[in-house]
């Protein structure tokens, strides 16, 4: 009962870095509504990173080693990979002749997207934050979103204005407009059919950020918080009408639970009987699958022919042009693209066209070296577990969207990332196993 009543208190003690990054988070919707959210992240993470360079500086040798601010080895690969991005950045406006202005602006942009990838793990490692503080937090955003949505379905059915107004914040400058204003309904061009982006730039954005804080909600160890936070990004990634969110949605966690339990004879049989079935019945699966991908394109064929004719351009382009350091800045496309950036909508196709083959590596190298760590780690850590699905839904994102742009949205995913990479290999809990709170 004791035991029981510290877990309880601890709930409601927090550090002051735990604090801010918990208000942060509980006030994710008046931010939004004053145009906000974009700045808060660069700030709130530089912030943090700055603290924790300095409690490096000051621990003691005598300071307990698990009270040590510290920077893992698979932290260091993610600095490292995005200290690349920014040489490969300084490189190409060099290459191109685009002088020193339009470089201190783009070295701006990557402080505030593709830096944040590395600052938050750090954060997560070094400042030990309790990824249990950022679940209960994530769900009290959803049920705000819960109680906002009549709200939003009302303004659509009476038909208000789509876009409230746009932030005066957006003087501070942005990748665009839509990162500022505060809207409460958007029209599909292709459909006609109403979807909501909530408190992110795009809809397929709103999915994205749902599919996050869903995993963090299944951790929550509140019964009733739980399930306002399941129910609430559930309903997030519905009325985003987002294909790609749907479906991880659904297969993100239960692959996790597959890969998490690799070592477990029952998993290892079952992955031989499943590929052994498989093989009998090959041609079938092969005409399901194109079947699903047909369906997958036909639900919004205009959205997938702008994504596919992007990529084949950004391609092109960085092959005969600059595929080395890449281009170092974004252009926007021709009409035949709706005059999208080149390379947006797919991390890897606008890493390509902007940084080249460094910047591909730059992402693909942290990604990877997270993702076999966490596969290893996660067979006896529940955090690990947690941290290998985050990776996983990043890792399909990177198809769909830009990451760099949205990274100002899944800060709290890093730094869950950045606290299971301070893991250790072997996580055992009274000589067993430790399990995660949510199979």
């Amino acid at each position: 009962m004791k035991e029981k009543y510290q877990d309880c208190l601890e709930d409601y003690i927090f550090t002051p870095e735990e604090k801010l990054v918990r208000f942060s988070l509980i006030w994710t919707w008046p931010f939004y509504f004053i145009g906000a959210l974009y700045i808060l992240a660069p700030v709130v993470g530089w912030s943090l990173f700055f603290f924790m360079i300095a409690r490096m500086y000051m621990q003691t040798p005598d300071r307990p080693q698990h009270q040590q601010a510290l920077i893992p080895i698979g932290v260091w690969v993610w600095i490292a990979g995005m200290l690349a991005m920014e040489l490969a950045l300084i490189v190409a406006h060099v290459d191109f002749g685009l002088g020193i202005p339009q470089m201190i602006k783009s070295s701006i942009g990557w402080a505030k997207g593709w830096a944040l990838l590395a600052v938050f793990p750090a954060i997560g490692a070094g400042l030990q934050i309790r990824p249990s503080v950022i679940y209960r937090a994530t769900c009290i955003i959803a049920l705000h979103a819960l109680l906002l949505m009549p709200i939003l379905f009302f303004s659509y059915i009476v038909n208000l204005p789509s876009q409230l107004y746009v932030s005066p914040l957006q003087i501070v400058g942005g990748p665009g407009p839509e990162f500022f204003s505060v809207t409460l309904y958007n029209i599909d061009a292709t459909t006609g059919a109403p979807r909501w982006r909530f408190f992110t730039p795009w809809a397929p954005a709103a999915g994205f950020i749902a599919n996050v804080y869903f995993i963090f909600a299944i951790q929550e160890k509140s019964r009733r918080w739980r399930w306002i936070g399941i129910i609430g990004w559930t309903m997030v990634a519905i009325l985003s009408k987002s294909r790609l969110a749907l479906i991880v949605i659904v297969f993100s966690w239960p692959l996790t639970i597959v890969f998490s339990n690799m070592r477990r004879p029952i998993v290892a049989f079952s992955g031989a009987g499943a590929i052994a079935f498989a093989g009998l019945v090959a041609n079938f699966l092969m005409d399901a699958y194109f079947a699903a991908l047909e369906t997958f394109t036909a639900a919004r064929p205009e959205s997938s022919r702008v994504r596919a004719t992007l990529g084949r351009i950004a391609v092109n382009r960085w092959q005969t042009e600059a595929p080395i350091w890449g281009h170092g800045i974004v252009e926007r496309g021709p009409h035949l693209v709706e005059f999208m950036p080149i390379g947006s909508h797919h991390s890897w196709y606008g890493l390509l066209y902007v940084k080249g083959i460094m910047g591909f590596a730059a992402l693909a190298i942290p990604l990877l070296f997270s993702l076999v760590e966490f596969l290893v780690k996660s067979q006896t850590s529940s955090l690990c577990r947690v941290a290998l699905c985050l990776i996983l839904i990043i890792g399909f994102y990177t198809f769909a969207e830009n990451l760099e742009i949205l990274t100002y949205l899944i800060w709290p995913c890093l730094i869950v990332v950045g606290a299971a990479i301070r893991e250790p290999y072997s996580s055992y809990k009274n000589g067993h196993p430790e399990k995660p709170y949510c199979c």
